[in-house]
């Protein structure tokens, strides 16, 4: 099986080189295309998807990542499955019986950031001047509902340590927290239902 992976960000590329070979190996092989933004993708995702449907074969899946940001997740999700449908493409949500499907559409909750959350250990490996029991506070708790922006309270957590003092680097962070994360030990929701996607393509039952 061939995974491409579209993302809209060099940081979400950069994780996934650390996070796939732990899952996707073998006679497995995967692609990353990266999007300048998520308006970048959303606009030639429905070309791209037009695209890969005049040759695409059974041993063939596109998984489209794209963070939710601030908008409302169902919403995101049906335009995604919209673009898929016009592309006529199945996605995972339409079929029946997990079989017959061409794309995997998956929405980081509210961003990137908060798979790093899911993962705290691996923050800490990472960037270990940070407080060991930072992820006990409550705003940390659930990584999928951290309040005013994912990003930006990782910039808060790292600066406070004395990392980027001059401004996070999203990239940076990505490379050096993805190095170090266990995927299943993850307790953001939107990294497990985004990692059994692909789990399930690779491993059927």
């Amino acid at each position: 099986m061939h995974l491409e992976f579209l993302v809209e960000e060099l940081s979400a590329e950069m994780a996934l080189h650390n996070l796939l070979p732990k899952l996707v190996c073998g006679e497995h092989t995967y692609r990353i295309i990266t999007f300048q933004g998520k308006k970048d993708l959303l606009i030639k995702l429905p070309g791209e998807l037009r695209g890969y449907r005049k040759w695409i074969d059974n041993d063939f899946r596109i998984i489209v990542l794209i963070d939710r940001d601030r908008q409302d997740c169902h919403l995101l999700k049906n335009q995604l499955e919209e673009i898929s449908k016009n592309a006529n493409l199945l996605t995972k949500s339409k079929a029946i019986e997990n079989s017959g499907f061409y794309v995997l559409n998956r929405i980081a909750i509210e961003e990137l950031e908060a798979w790093f959350f899911g993962d705290h250990q691996a923050i800490k490996a990472a960037y270990p001047r940070i407080s060991q029991t930072f992820q006990n506070k409550s705003q940390y708790r659930n990584p999928d509902q951290i309040a005013g922006g994912t990003w930006e309270a990782l910039e808060r957590v790292l600066k406070a340590a004395g990392y980027f003092k001059f401004g996070y680097r999203k990239t940076e962070a990505a490379v050096n927290i993805s190095g170090y994360m266990e995927p299943l030990r993850n307790r953001s929701k939107s990294f497990q239902v985004f990692w059994s996607g692909i789990a399930g393509i690779i491993r059927p039952k």
